[in-house]
């Protein structure tokens, strides 16, 4: 899609969003340690031009929990954390359980909804269905505007790309992506990329599952198409691989404090990369995370440094 002209009201919540959204934590309690002092790394919407924080928030299994006072307040203090340390993006989808409905209420509770770049997914087939489900993300995440809607696993995507696109003609929705969850539907994300005008694809990539590197990556590089990476962690794998092991020394060059950043640090040092998503809940893994948005980056040669100690584990 090409850049997009914004309604005025849209456009100013869009130049406030963080100010809001720090003045609003500003009434629920102190900033963390050091939230003001550095801010977050961005990366550039190729499609618009807008800048966002490369380091976003996911919320697949972490964000569906009941109601319950002791399900949710970790939450609650995970999205106050991620937009205190620069956050915005928070990725959810219909297929993720309550997700966006814990989502938009802690975004109400904390007054934090001008403060976020809301992107979710439509998991269905038929144009009906598929604009029922839309509605439906709209009324849990409690927002008038999406930002970015991708149709999830690829499910119908004909359909849903033309609403999307009728939806962003009327200023409901912003950006339009596709996604899939494992590398056997690469070849389809990459000619999708290529046929269809695309602002976003989501898929799986870590520095075990490098398998986006060879082709997809390049192709959305290529064709103006930001790339959201998720499942960063390997659902934790990549920590169990490195339990007991010590931090190399040289991890230093790159600003890197724990193997979280460590392994964040290695998908961001990739330009092509707008956004990875880690999905956590707890507020010590939040901060942790975020801390990967900061300070340099490793390059290219590093990259290859670390993907080779990582497998030689």
């Amino acid at each position: 899609m090409q850049s997009k002209d914004l309604p005025q009201n849209l456009a100013r919540r869009r130049a406030l969003k963080r100010l809001s959204g720090l003045a609003a934590l500003a009434t629920i309690g102190p900033l963390p340690v050091n939230a003001d002092k550095a801010e977050q790394r961005l990366r550039t919407i190729p499609s618009s031009g807008e800048a966002i924080p490369v380091v976003g928030l996911g919320t697949a299994r972490t964000f569906d929990v009941g109601g319950g006072e002791k399900s949710i307040a970790p939450l609650r203090e995970v999205l106050r954390l991620f937009v205190a340390h620069g956050g915005t993006m928070v990725d959810s989808s219909p297929m993720y359980g309550r997700a966006e409905a814990v989502v938009g209420d802690l975004a109400s509770d904390l007054a934090l909804h001008d403060a976020l770049f809301y992107a979710t997914k439509v998991w269905t087939s038929g144009r009906e269905q598929g604009i029922a489900q839309m509605e439906d993300s709209f009324r849990l995440m409690r927002t008038s505007v999406i930002d970015l809607m991708q149709v999830h696993n690829l499910v119908d995507t004909r359909t849903h790309l033309a609403t999307i696109r009728e939806w962003i003609a009327g200023k409901r929705i912003r950006y339009v992506g596709i996604t899939h969850y494992t590398a056997t539907a690469f070849d389809e994300l990459e000619r999708l990329i290529k046929s269809e005008q695309l602002d976003y694809v989501q898929f799986p990539y870590s520095i075990v599952n490098r398998h986006a590197e060879e082709r997809l990556i390049p192709a959305a590089a290529d064709h103006g198409v930001a790339v959201i990476a998720h499942r960063n962690f390997e659902k934790g794998a990549l920590f169990r691989k490195v339990h007991g092991k010590t931090l190399p020394a040289w991890t230093a060059e790159f600003d890197c404090a724990t193997w979280g950043q460590f392994f964040l640090k290695y998908l961001i040092g990739d330009p092509s990369v707008s956004n990875v998503i880690p999905a956590t809940r707890k507020p010590e893994h939040l901060i942790d995370n975020m801390g990967a948005g900061l300070g340099r980056l490793p390059d290219a040669a590093m990259r290859r440094r670390m993907a080779r100690f990582i497998a030689d584990l």
